[in-house]
């Protein structure tokens, strides 16, 4: 099975980390983010293909994976202009006309999500166009807990709410069937996915495990405190 990597972006909230390369070469406690999506992709899912949807400083990431890594084929599908999610996503598709399952991971995305389970469940929901992890919101802000009277009673640092859920960057894609809703430029979020839901064609996997996304340098941190207290 082939993964897609969405690697376009230009990385500004984590600069000057991405001056001179892309952020998926950004280095999470020495390895860069895409070397651990990469280990996961291959753990979790049995993938065996990747392509590097990308745009900005591509170069370096061919001179970092060159055409295999860790027994993963590689290959790179280059934007000569942004495309957006969604028409990079196209693109990249487009380079593969004969596979049928794509996995998509947005390049900043580090998580032990289970994938293969994931696979089971698209493959046996039928007639879908497409699978989204989705994982609860958790707040970037502490939240303080009062009473009718106005005392405070308690905080809850940065606390999870399990009945809301947000996008959490991985795709699952049947590539004939959602080729024809993806836009050629624009994101697959505003311009796709809104399409497979009025037509019954967008599954969700809701997962509650380790998920992190790399926005900036404190999410970088925070993400490579976690890992190493892990190790």
């Amino acid at each position: 099975m082939r993964a897609i990597i969405l690697s376009g972006g230009l990385g500004m909230r984590l600069r000057p980390l991405t001056d001179d390369k892309p952020k998926a070469l950004v280095p999470v406690n020495g390895r860069p983010i895409s070397e651990y999506q990469i280990d996961w992709l291959v753990r979790e899912g049995g993938v065996d293909a990747v392509t590097f949807a990308c745009g900005y400083k591509w170069e370096r990431l061919k001179e970092h994976f060159g055409t295999s890594f860790a027994g993963v084929s590689v290959d790179y599908s280059v934007e000569e202009e942004p495309l957006g999610t969604g028409g990079g996503i196209k693109k990249a598709i487009a380079k593969h006309p004969s596979e049928e399952t794509f996995v998509v991971a947005n390049g900043d995305i580090v998580t032990d999500l289970p994938l293969k389970r994931m696979v089971e469940d698209f493959s046996g929901a039928g007639g879908v166009s497409a699978s989204m992890l989705v994982v609860p919101y958790r707040s970037r802000f502490g939240v303080v807990k009062i009473d009718k009277l106005k005392m405070i009673r308690g905080f809850d640092e940065k606390p999870a709410f399990p009945d809301v859920w947000i996008n959490g960057g991985v795709y699952l894609l049947n590539g004939p069937k959602i080729t024809k809703n993806l836009p050629d430029n624009g994101d697959i979020e505003r311009e796709t996915f809104p399409k497979l839901v009025t037509y019954g064609e967008l599954l969700s996997y809701p997962y509650y495990g380790e998920w992190s996304f790399i926005d900036s340098i404190k999410d970088l941190v925070e993400l490579e405190s976690a890992l190493k207290a892990d190790a």
